[in-house]
């Protein structure tokens, strides 16, 4: 399948997005937006294959502060940022709406006026800001394992949280043992992933630019997000949601609560699935995505 290699797009706000597409130009345009503190390789070359040989055009990209993006060391943090942003003592040094202005440069870089959008967990919220702020350049949505902002849905198991903030220590071999614990914490209990291809995955987010204070900034922004349930409520566009029943890091509420608020939304629960995406499952990701496309009005 024919892809771009990595290339860069330089937005008006300073910040620089690299990215890599899959596929024809001309063909359906699909956005993939990545969660919390994951680089575009987390969208396996595998799964953007496999979305391109059913006739889409694939993006997969950095969000800022990941891989080779920029990364926004101007704004400091520390893991005491977290607590003091739970409880509201602080604010995020940027938030879910300047995710959502970097996708958009981005569709603008590649002068493509809507797409399809698909986002995993905080890609989600920020496919759902998308939605919210600018619905004339969305198509479809597929939010997979993730949640409307309310927390009372969306809630995290309290066992993951001394693995989300473990320390990754300073060398490669430091990251790639605390990527396999959090792996075993969060990830699918009926689609248990490789040692292999973890630690193949792990080192290539560490050598592509692995950002600690990146991931921290990224919690806060998720941290300081406003519930959107009723601005969801206002889209029209076609919506699939899918949640794993399994999933520690995002409760299946959250996929519940945002299928409920969002009208004529799809609502897909995938037993044994946890806060991942095993390559088991990419024919049923794919299958959804591709139904959700067919339910868009052409423009």
């Amino acid at each position: 399948m024919t892809s771009s290699g990595e290339l860069f797009a330089s937005l008006p706000s300073g910040i620089d997005i690299c990215y890599e597409t899959f596929g024809e130009a001309g063909d359906p345009p699909i956005l993939l937006i990545m969660g919390m503190g994951g680089p575009m390789n987390w969208w396996s070359v595998e799964f953007c294959s496999q979305l391109a040989e059913r006739g889409f055009f694939v993006i997969r990209y950095d969000n800022r502060d990941t891989g080779r993006s920029t990364t926004m060391d101007n704004h400091p943090v520390t893991k005491s940022s977290v607590y003091k942003a739970y409880l509201g003592r602080s604010a995020p040094p940027y938030g879910l709406d300047d995710f959502a202005e970097d996708a958009l440069g981005l569709l603008d870089h590649l002068e493509l006026d809507a797409v399809n959008i698909v986002g995993v967990s905080m890609g989600g919220m920020i496919a759902q800001t998308i939605c919210i702020s600018h619905p004339e350049r969305v198509l479809s949505m597929t939010s997979i394992m993730s949640t409307t902002g309310r927390r009372t849905v969306g809630w995290q198991n309290p066992k993951v949280i001394p693995a989300l903030m473990a320390s990754a220590g300073n060398t490669r071999d430091s990251y790639i043992e605390r990527s396999l614990k959090a792996a075993a914490v969060i990830g699918s209990p009926d689609y248990p992933a490789a040692e292999e291809a973890t630690r193949a995955r792990a080192g290539e987010t560490y050598d592509r630019g692995w950002s600690a204070s990146g991931t921290v900034r990224h919690m806060l922004a998720v941290l300081g997000a406003a519930d959107r349930t009723k601005d969801l409520r206002s889209l029209t566009l076609p919506v699939t949601v899918i949640h794993g029943l399994k999933d520690p890091l995002v409760h299946r509420s959250g996929g519940k609560a945002t299928a409920a608020a969002i009208p004529g939304a799809e609502h897909i629960e995938i037993p044994g699935m946890g806060h991942d995406l095993p390559p088991e499952l990419y024919s049923t990701f794919i299958d959804a995505i591709e139904h959700t496309t067919q339910r868009a009005v052409p423009r």
